[in-house]
């Protein structure tokens, strides 16, 4: 995503909405290296609000996660570290217009459940042209 967001163009803002606590916020940036704002939601208001639910644990910790943390390992790039939030809250890509309406939804079913990212450059050039 990060070489996709020039496509995005000046007059869109992408955000980036976690619900870990205010105090993990810096080390939470650092670990994404993210460039664009990062704000917390620790009560997962804007979570229930968007429609984002929770997976179950045989989604999210099952075979694909597996084999996705045994190549980190083998590869030895990254050192795990267990999880200390609820690793089981889904995410999802929201494309809001200038009047604050949902004009593209995407809701997870896993953890590493996205849409690509020409929908999203799709969905922000249908806003544009309204």
């Amino acid at each position: 995503m990060r070489e996709a967001l020039d496509d995005f163009g000046d007059d869109t803002r992408v955000v980036l909405i976690t619900f870990t606590d205010q105090v993990n916020l810096s080390d939470y940036r650092a670990s994404l290296d993210v460039p664009f704002p990062l704000l917390t939601d620790p009560t997962r208001s804007t979570y229930r609000r968007y429609g984002l639910g929770r997976g179950s644990a045989r989604r999210v910790w099952g075979t694909k996660a597996a084999r996705a943390y045994a190549g980190l390992l083998r590869k030895g790039g990254r050192k795990l570290k267990m999880p200390t939030e609820d690793t089981l809250q889904l995410g999802g890509d929201f494309v809001i217009d200038r009047q604050g309406r949902i004009a593209f939804a995407y809701r997870s079913a896993g953890p590493d459940d996205r849409p690509p990212v020409e929908d999203l450059l799709v969905a922000v050039d249908r806003v544009r042209r309204r």
